[in-house]
C-alpha cells in the first residue's frame, strides 16, 4: 500500500509546487474569431481561399468621436483632423480614412481636380458641406452619423493581427487618445476585441478563483469545524488547481475564452472528492479503527467509486473533443485532464496527509449528524410510500423537457456574448446604433466566362445590381464594391448631384471612367479584384440581428440574385467571419448529440465493468439522462441561444451528475455484499451515502452559482444551467433512483462490486 511511503509522496507533491507556480505565472491567453470557425467546413475552405486573394474582412479599427451639438465646429474639426493623421502612425495600421482626409473629384476645363469633403478652414462652407455629406449614402453611418453629432475614422490594420500586436496597437491608441481629451470616443474592431476580451479572461479567472475559494472555506468550516480538517481539505483542493494550471503551462496550451470555468470546476470537483474521502475516513475512525486500517478501508470502498466517478466526469468533458470548434474541444481536453489531476491529488496527497492526524484534530462532533440521519430517513420513507407518484411526476417532467427542447433557438448574436456593462459592449452598441456595426459579410463574385475579366463592363453591371439591392435592405450597411468608384465618377461627371450616384449606363461611359481610374493609379481597385482578374467582391456589414435572421435575409438575397442577375456570367457566394461563426450553432447541435452518444456508450461500459449487472446499468443511466433533458428544456423555455459557450453545459451535467449515482449504487452493492436484502441495502445507502451526495451537490450548486458574478453572459448562463440541473440530478438520485431500484433489481442477483 502506498501509505507506507506517505512522507515521500508528500515530498514529491511539494516539489512540484514551485515548478507549477512558475508555469502559472507564465500562462498564455488567446482570443481570436478564427478559434470559433467550424474546422473542416467547406465554407471555411472557401473563405480561407478568398482572403488569400483579397484581405481579411475584420482587419479594421473604427474610431468614433462625438461632439455635441454638431461635429461642424472649426476647433473640433481641426483637432479631429490632427488626430486622424496621428492614427496613421499607430503600430500595425496600414491605411486610414476620415471625412477630413477625403476629397470630392470635380471636373474642370483643365482636367480632374479635387476639393475637400469638409472645408476645415472655411467655416462659412460648413452648412453646404454638411448638407452634401448627409445626402450621400457613401458617408452616412460609415464616416458620420445621420445627425452629424459623431464622426468616424476607419483604420485598416494588418491581416490576422495577433494578440501581442493588438495590445501594442491599443496601448499606443489609448495613449494618443488621452492627448486630445475629446468629449466622447468609441472604438470597435478586431484588435480592440482581442485586447479587451483577453484582459476580461484574466480578471474572470482571478475573480472566480477568489469567490470559489471563499465559498469552499465556508463549506469546509461548516462540515469539519476544525482548523486542521479545513486546512487539509483546502490545501488539497488548492494544490489540485495549481497542479492543473501548471500542467497546462508545461504543455504549452493557451487559455481561451472559456478558461474562467477552470478554477470553478477544479475547486468544486476537488472538494467533492475530498469530502467523500474524508467523511468515510472519519466514519471509520469513529468505530475506533486504527488510522492506517481506516484509510485502507476508505480507499477500497470510496477510492474505487471516486475513481470511477472521476473517469465518468472526465468522459463527459472528453466528449467535447468531437467538436470541430477549437475552444470547445480544448475546454473538453483540459477539463478532463483537470478532473484526473484532482483525483490523483486527493487519492495520494490528501490520504497521506490525513493519516498524520487524529480524528479529533480533523473533525468536530456535532448534533448535525442527528438532523441528517432524520432527514435521510424521512426521504427514504417518501420513496417507499410514494413510488408510483414519483415515477408519474418524473414522466410528466420528461415530457415537459422534450417540449422545451423543441423551443431551442440558435439565433446567435454578438451582443449576447459581450461582457455585461463593460465599455466594449457600450462601444459595440454605439456603433450598431449610429454607424455600420461590426458583423462583416462578403459577397464573393467569380466570373464563369474565361474570356471575361471581373472588372469588365458586363460583369460590373451585374455587380451593381447586387449593390443596389443591398442598399434597399435596412440591415446591410457600409456597402463597398468595385462599382462604388465608377458610381462616384458618374456623380462627378454630372455635377456631384446626389441623384447621379449610379453605375454608367453605357459601355462607352464605363470605358471613359476606367481610363480615368487607370490614370489616377487605380485607387482601391487592387483590393477589389483578384490577381487573375476572375474574382471581385462586395464588402458590407450587417446589423447584429441574430444568426437565424441573418441566414433568412441571406437566403432572400440569394434568391433575388438567382432571379435578377446573369448567373451564367457570374456566381455569387456569401462568406465572411460572421457567417462562419454563425454556422457553429448547427455543428454544436450535431456534435452535442454525437458526443452524448459516445459518453453514453463509454459510461455504460464503465458501469458494466463496475457493477457487472445489466439491470444495475439500466437503473444507473435512466435518472442521469433526465438532468441532461432538463438542461435542454431550460434552454428552450428561457429562450437561451445554443452557442459555443452554452453547449458545454450538457457535457458538464452528464459527467458530474452520474457521480452521485455511482456513489449511491456502489454503497448499495457493498450493503448487498453483506447479505442485506434489496430494501435493507437501499435504506443503509440512504443513511450512509445520502448525506455525502447531498453535501457535494450543495457544493456543486453554489460553486457553479459563482459564475453569476461573471460579467460574461455565456458564463452566467452556464453557471445557472449547471447549478439548477445538478440540483435536479440530486432529486433524481434520492427519489427516482430508489424507486427504480425496487422495481428493477432482484433479490437473487449477484451482488459483488468489481474490485479489479
Amino acid at each position: 500500500m502506498f501509505l507506507d511511503y506517505r512522507k515521500y509522496i508528500i515530498a514529491v507533491f511539494m516539489l512540484f509546487v514551485p515548478i507549477c507556480l512558475y508555469q502559472v505565472y507564465h500562462l498564455k491567453f488567446s482570443f481570436d474569431f478564427e478559434q470559433f470557425f467550424p474546422e473542416g467546413d467547406p465554407d471555411l475552405e472557401f473563405f480561407q481561399n478568398f482572403i488569400k486573394e483579397f484581405e481579411t474582412d475584420d482587419n479594421f479599427l473604427l474610431i468614433a468621436v462625438e461632439n455635441n451639438p454638431s461635429v461642424f465646429e472649426q476647433d473640433f474639426l481641426e483637432k479631429f483632423h490632427d488626430f486622424t493623421l496621428k492614427v496613421r502612425d499607430l503600430p500595425h495600421v496600414t491605411r486610414v480614412q476620415s471625412l477630413t482626409t477625403m476629397d470630392y473629384p470635380i471636373k474642370t476645363p483643365f482636367g480632374i481636380n479635387s476639393v475637400p469633403i469638409i472645408h476645415i478652414d472655411q467655416p462659412e462652407k460648413y452648412d453646404a458641406d454638411k448638407a452634401r455629406i448627409l445626402e450621400d449614402k457613401r458617408f452616412v453611418n460609415n464616416f458620420i452619423d445621420n445627425k452629424a453629432q459623431a464622426i468616424a475614422i476607419t483604420a485598416r490594420t494588418i491581416d490576422a493581427i495577433d494578440l501581442q500586436q493588438s495590445k501594442e496597437m491599443m496601448d499606443a491608441y489609448n495613449q494618443l487618445k488621452d492627448e486630445y481629451n475629446f468629449e466622447d470616443v468609441h472604438v470597435l474592431g478586431r484588435a480592440y476585441f482581442q485586447d479587451e476580451l483577453v484582459e476580461m479572461q484574466k480578471d474572470e479567472i482571478v475573480l472566480s478563483t477568489i469567490i470559489s475559494g471563499v465559498l469552499i472555506i465556508f463549506i469546509l468550516m461548516f462540515i469539519f469545524r476544525k482548523p486542521v480538517g479545513v486546512w487539509i481539505a483546502l490545501s488539497s483542493i488548492g494544490l489540485g488547481l495549481l497542479y492543473f494550471l501548471g500542467i497546462i503551462g508545461l504543455l504549452g496550451r493557451e487559455l481561451n475564452v472559456m478558461a474562467a470555468l477552470y478554477p470553478v470546476l477544479m475547486l468544486i470537483v476537488g472538494t467533492s472528492d475530498v469530502i467523500h474521502i474524508m467523511s468515510k475516513y472519519v466514519d471509520e475512525l469513529k468505530k475506533n479503527i486504527p488510522k492506517r486500517e481506516a484509510m485502507i478501508i476508505t480507499i477500497k470502498e470510496i477510492g474505487l467509486a471516486t475513481l470511477f466517478t472521476s473517469i465518468t466526469t472526465a468522459i463527459g468533458f472528453a466528449t467535447l473533443i468531437t467538436s470541430n470548434v477549437r475552444p470547445i474541444r480544448e475546454f473538453g481536453m483540459n477539463a478532463a485532464l483537470g478532473v484526473i489531476v484532482a483525483y490523483i491529488t486527493v487519492i495520494f496527497l490528501t490520504t497521506s496527509v490525513l493519516t498524520l492526524f487524529s480524528k479529533e484534530q480533523i473533525i468536530k462532533e456535532s448534533q448535525a449528524s442527528d438532523f441528517w440521519h432524520g432527514l435521510m430517513q424521512n426521504w427514504y420513507g417518501k420513496t417507499l410510500k410514494h413510488g408510483k407518484l414519483i415515477a408519474g411526476i418524473s414522466a410528466v417532467f420528461v415530457a415537459l423537457c422534450f417540449y422545451g427542447m423543441s423551443l431551442i433557438t440558435m439565433n446567435y448574436t454578438v451582443e449576447s456574448n459581450l461582457p455585461i456593462s463593460a465599455k466594449i459592449t457600450d462601444d459595440f452598441l454605439y456603433f450598431e446604433e449610429k454607424f455600420s456595426g461590426f458583423r462583416p459579410i462578403e459577397f464573393a463574385i467569380t466570373v464563369k466566362d474565361e474570356n471575361t475579366d471581373a472588372d469588365s463592363y458586363k460583369v460590373l453591371k451585374e455587380v451593381s445590381k447586387i449593390e443596389d439591392k443591398l442598399l434597399e435592405n435596412e440591415y446591410f450597411r457600409s456597402i463597398v464594391g468595385l462599382t462604388t468608384i465608377y458610381k462616384s465618377l458618374e456623380r462627378m461627371n454630372k455635377g456631384n448631384r446626389s441623384d447621379a450616384y449610379s453605375f454608367p449606363q453605357t459601355e462607352r461611359e464605363f470605358k471613359k471612367s476606367k481610363r480615368l481610374i487607370d490614370r489616377m493609379g487605380g485607387g482601391d481597385t487592387a483590393m477589389m479584384v483578384s490577381k487573375d482578374r476572375k474574382k471581385t467582391r462586395i464588402s458590407t456589414r450587417i446589423a447584429d440581428i441574430g444568426a437565424e435572421k441573418i441566414k433568412s435575409e441571406g437566403i432572400i438575397i440569394d434568391n433575388w440574385i438567382n432571379e435578377n442577375v446573369d448567373t451564367s456570367l457570374i456566381s455569387v457566394k456569401r462568406t465572411g467571419t460572421g457567417l462562419l461563426i454563425d454556422k457553429n450553432a448547427v455543428y454544436i447541435r450535431d456534435n452535442l448529440l454525437s458526443g452524448l452518444a459516445i459518453a453514453l456508450i463509454l459510461v455504460s461500459l464503465l458501469m458494466a465493468l463496475l457493477f457487472r449487472n445489466i439491470r444495475m446499468l439500466l437503473v444507473a443511466l435512466v435518472p442521469n439522462f433526465i438532468p441532461v433533458l432538463f438542461a435542454a428544456g431550460l434552454l428552450g423555455f428561457l429562450g437561451i441561444q445554443l452557442e459555443a459557450g452554452v453547449s458545454i453545459v450538457f457535457a458538464v451535467v452528464f459527467g458530474i451528475a452520474v457521480d452521485d449515482t455511482i456513489h449511491f449504487l456502489s454503497k448499495y452493492k457493498l450493503a448487498r455484499d453483506k447479505k442485506n436484502s434489496v430494501e435493507q441495502s437501499i435504506k443503509i445507502t440512504f443513511e450512509e451515502t445520502g448525506k455525502a451526495i447531498t453535501f457535494t451537490t450543495i457544493i456543486l450548486f453554489f460553486g457553479f452559482m459563482v459564475m453569476f458574478f461573471s460579467n460574461h453572459p455565456p458564463s452566467v448562463t452556464v453557471g445557472m444551467l449547471i447549478s439548477v440541473t445538478l440540483l435536479g440530478a440530486l432529486i433524481c438520485d434520492l427519489f427516482l433512483l430508489p424507486v427504480l431500484m425496487r422495481w428493477i433489481l432482484k433479490e437473487d442477483e449477484p451482488v459483488a462490486l468489481s474490485q479489479e
